[in-house]
């Protein structure tokens, strides 16, 4: 198993990067980046439940009556993280709210390995466990401090917005945990990411609803049909890879245990931000990569090895 989800959790962690790259497109067409992340969970909950259906396992979702109903809600830990960052990037920066995001992460899968919460198996807090999760908080706090300039003055007396990163970084991957349970319920993993997405696209669907109304500026939120039309391709790739994402994790965590398994899709996410940053893909712009910042994906790595081979 661990031959599959090792390299599978890095892929899914580097279509982050993709995904990224798509939501900035869509958010440029539409004007707005509440509607391009409910469109790009739309995008994803079809994508899903299209393999669902050629997979034969689209049937699953007749149990869902009988499951509990905190099994169900996963999603909006989706719509949780993915309102935090429209409020902290312009407050925090992007570098300093990822790296905030990466150590909530963390601390939250390592509370669940090591405590067993949530139905998680529980592991003994063992040096190499302890050891690896600080390693990847380091190299978390090396890639912020190699990016984000002065980070005192990015966080001096911005408490509130700290504590917002990391609660929502510590979301995902209880929503990993909890959409674990819902695959055990119904026993199909791409039903389970479809009810994942489609909740997650109801929770934002809402947040959308209360920004126009709050905002009372309706057009300032509805997609732009030129736009669209003129939108790369691409930009539309931003569901299928966080399909992709959601429904690795889900499938990883009972296997690999959920720090290893959070650890190795964040890694795979900041080395493909590295190509995106240096080579300015996906129409983003070119960011020149620090040292600093390399050392810290290094370390990242190192203590993702350390959690899952010693």
């Amino acid at each position: 198993m661990d031959a599959f989800f090792i390299p599978a959790s890095l892929v899914a962690g580097g279509l982050l990067a993709v995904q990224a790259g798509a939501n900035a497109q869509l958010s440029k067409a539409t004007g707005s980046p509440f509607t391009a992340t409910t469109l790009q969970l739309s995008v994803g909950t079809l994508a899903l439940l299209a393999v669902a259906l050629a997979t034969g396992t689209l049937t699953a979702l007749a149990g869902l009556p009988g499951v509990p109903w905190w099994h169900v809600i996963g999603g909006t830990a989706s719509a949780f993280y993915v309102v935090s960052t429209i409020l902290l990037f312009p407050r925090l920066g992007a570098v300093v709210a990822v790296g905030l995001f990466i150590a909530g992460q963390m601390l939250a899968s390592f509370a669940l390995d090591t405590f067993g919460l949530l139905g998680v198996a529980p592991k003994a807090l063992t040096p190499a466990m302890a050891g690896g999760t600080l390693a990847v908080l380091l190299g978390a706090g090396a890639i912020v401090a190699g990016q984000a300039g002065s980070l005192r003055q990015a966080l001096t007396g911005k408490a509130g917005w700290i504590v917002l990163a990391l609660l929502a970084g510590a979301v995902l991957p209880v929503q990993g945990v909890v959409n674990g349970l819902l695959r055990q319920d119904l026993g199909a993993p791409f039903a389970v990411g479809a009810v994942s997405f489609f909740v997650a696209t109801l929770a934002m669907a809402l947040a959308l609803l209360l920004v126009t109304l709050f905002r009372r500026a309706p057009a300032a939120t509805a997609p732009q049909g030129t736009a669209l039309r003129g939108m790369p391709w691409w930009g539309w790739l931003g569901g299928f890879a966080g399909a992709a994402y959601v429904t690795t994790v889900f499938t990883a965590i009972p296997a690999i245990g959920a720090a290893a398994a959070v650890g190795l899709t964040v890694a795979g996410q900041q080395v493909a931000s590295v190509f995106v940053d240096r080579y300015g893909w996906f129409r983003l712009p070119q960011r020149p990569v620090s040292g600093l910042r390399m050392a810290g994906v290094a370390v990242l790595l190192l203590g993702v090895a350390i959690i899952k081979l010693l």
